[in-house]
C-alpha cells in the first residue's frame, strides 16, 4: 500500500507540477505559478527515492505505467478530455507491465 501511495504522489507532484509550468508559460498565467510548478516538480524528484525497492531502474519503470493512467485521469477530470476505449486498453496494458515489473519472481 506504500509503494502505491507513493507512486500516486509522484504522479500527481509531476502532473501537476508540469501543468502548472503549462499554464505559465502557454496560457500566460503569472510567473509564481511556473515558481509552484518548478517546486513541484523538485518534490516529484524526491518521492520516488522514499520506495523500498533497491532498483531505481525498475522503480521508475513501474512508475512510469502509474504516470500513464494518472495522465489520462487527470486530462479527463481537468481539461475534459474523456479517454477512449484505445486509451483505456493501452492504460490496462502499462498497469499489467507495471505488475510484472515489480511483483515477478526473481532469483
Amino acid at each position: 500500500m506504500r509503494s502505491l501511495l507513493l507512486f500516486l504522489a509522484a504522479g500527481l507532484a509531476e502532473i501537476g507540477g508540469g501543468y502548472l509550468v503549462w499554464l505559465w508559460i502557454k496560457e500566460s498565467k503569472p510567473w509564481w505559478y511556473g515558481l509552484i510548478g518548478a517546486v513541484v516538480l523538485v518534490l516529484y524528484g524526491i518521492i520516488p527515492t522514499l520506495q523500498h525497492y533497491p532498483s531505481f531502474g525498475r522503480v521508475y519503470a513501474a512508475y512510469g505505467g502509474i504516470f500513464i493512467v494518472l495522465a489520462l485521469l487527470w486530462g479527463w477530470g481537468i481539461d475534459k478530455n474523456t479517454p477512449d476505449l484505445y486509451d483505456w486498453i493501452g492504460a490496462a496494458l502499462c498497469l499489467a507491465g507495471v505488475s510484472v515489473i515489480l511483483w515477478a519472481p526473481r532469483p
